[in-house]
């Protein structure tokens, strides 16, 4: 399950003269104006670059309002082609609404063209010159307004608002997991509510294990950036160089590295009518989830679209293991579980006698002893396969978790690459049939939140937004 959660870097263009609309300054159109300081009129200069006809009002903007770390570390190029996606959707932007100010944040509610709202979060550095270090976008939901500009908070009141929040949540049984919210190395809420095991009235606890769905994928995409880091693979080099034999020779010869990671290889996913067929008890390893996709034809050429790829996700496994000559599991467990102290964390097998994991259940599927209402509640051992595997399906704990954000906050695990790649605020998230997890860092304030559970999406990712648009109204 994927979340439209993204860190901006400020895109390409998109031909706003093809609606048929001359051109405003955007914050005139509703009378909102962004305040004239020295940050607000960056911002007022990012919507009018964002609503500009040209590729270079953009390109501008961005060299002349981003701080030199910021483009240091992340090229302008690069950013005008990771935002093109987003321009392509978005169209245009009109800013309605100041929701936050502080002296190196600014947080406005603006609308796109399909009258979607989005929550831009303008950081800024220190000192006069006040430049941009990220500009950071998420979805805001209709009934998200009143939680997004609300009055301002203090922790305490924060955490009251949390505890009642999940109490009623649990209370009618929309919620069952674990929950943990810290800032930096202090933890300010963890606690766990529902049931680990309905059939046996066994509740979560603090430490109990969970399904983490696409939550790996960070692992592996962490592992791969090891790799890249001691020089043993490049982001260019094809599928083809690790796994000669790979059964689509088209996809071994032109499939890079790079594409796999962005999933613009073309290449699909695993889940589907072969997967459904297949005894689950039978997959176990990487190996064992190439018949599901390997022989397909690819749905495009690589790099020229964006399709989301479970199976992409599985090759980097096998080429994180050819690569190190350790078995994947072993890889992950040495080199980023063992580094950050995640000791409760790992890919356990379905059939395995392991203590303190919460089952999954699912409303997914009919029940027909009871006339197929496909509303009742159903253990996922059916759904789930043997063991999970370098795209998903690894256990772990919300403790766990949080140490793989400090490692991934004090560079423990990569070096430059890991600057890049975690530069700003970014949310993670899995889901499956009786699995769902979020966890959001944030390596700018440090701050982090882990949401666990063990029933259908969106049931953690409700609770993660749902605190998110706390945590940005704190005093």
């Amino acid at each position: 399950m994927k979340k439209l959660s993204t860190t901006v870097n400020c895109g390409s263009m998109v031909m706003f003269f093809l609606l048929g609309i001359s051109l405003l300054r955007a914050e005139e159109v509703n009378n909102f104006k962004i305040p004239e300081t020295v940050k607000g009129v960056r911002i007022a200069g990012y919507f009018d670059a964002f609503n500009a006809a040209d590729t270079e009002s953009m390109n501008i903007f961005l060299k002349e309002n981003l701080n030199l770390d910021a483009l240091k570390s992340f090229p302008v190029e690069r950013r005008l082609e990771r935002y093109r996606g987003f321009q392509a959707q978005a169209i245009f932007l009109t800013p309605e609404k100041l929701l936050s100010e502080s002296d190196e944040k600014m947080r406005v509610l603006a609308r796109d063209g399909s009258d979607q709202y989005l929550e831009f979060t303008f950081n800024f550095e220190k000192g006069k010159e006040g430049k941009i270090t990220t500009i950071l976008v998420n979805m805001v939901e209709p009934e998200d307004l009143v939680d997004l500009s609300g009055p301002s908070i203090n922790k305490k009141e924060l955490i009251a608002r949390i505890q009642i929040y999940l109490e009623n949540s649990t209370k009618n049984d929309l919620f069952s997991g674990v929950v943990l919210l810290a800032e930096g190395d202090k933890i300010l809420f963890h606690e766990a509510f529902g049931l680990a095991s309905r059939e046996y009235n066994a509740a979560n606890q603090l430490d109990t294990r969970f399904n983490l769905g696409s939550i790996n994928k960070l692992f592996t995409r962490i592992a791969i950036g090891q790799l890249l880091e001691q020089g043993r693979l490049s982001l260019d080099d094809t599928i083809g160089k690790f796994l000669p034999n790979y059964p689509n020779q088209e996809a071994a010869r032109k499939v890079t590295i790079r594409q796999l990671l962005d999933m613009t290889s073309g290449i699909g996913d695993f889940f589907g009518e072969k997967y459904m067929q297949t005894p689950k008890d039978k997959i176990r390893n990487l190996e064992d989830y190439l018949p599901f996709f390997a022989h397909d034809s690819l749905l495009f050429e690589p790099g020229k679209d964006r399709v989301y790829s479970n199976g992409g996700y599985i090759i980097l496994g096998l080429i994180v293991a050819k690569t190190s000559g350790m078995d994947y599991f072993e890889y992950v467990r040495e080199h980023i579980y063992k580094p950050a102290g995640m000791s409760q964390t790992g890919h356990l097998q379905a059939d395995s006698i392991v203590d303190n994991v919460a089952s999954g259940y699912t409303h997914d599927g009919d029940d027909d002893e009871v006339g197929g209402n496909n509303l009742v509640l159903k253990n996922n051992i059916y759904t789930r396969p043997g063991r999970g595997s370098s795209a998903g399906g690894g256990y772990s704990t919300v403790d766990d978790l949080n140490r793989f954000a400090l490692a991934i906050y004090d560079g423990k695990l990569l070096g430059d690459i890991g600057k890049e790649w975690f530069a700003g605020p970014q949310a993670y998230a899995g889901g499956a049939p009786g699995i769902n997890a979020e966890l959001d860092l944030n390596p700018v304030s440090g701050w982090t939140l882990v949401v666990l559970a063990n029933g259908d999406p969106p049931m953690a990712n409700k609770i993660a937004r749902k605190i998110n648009l706390w945590v940005k109204r704190l005093k």
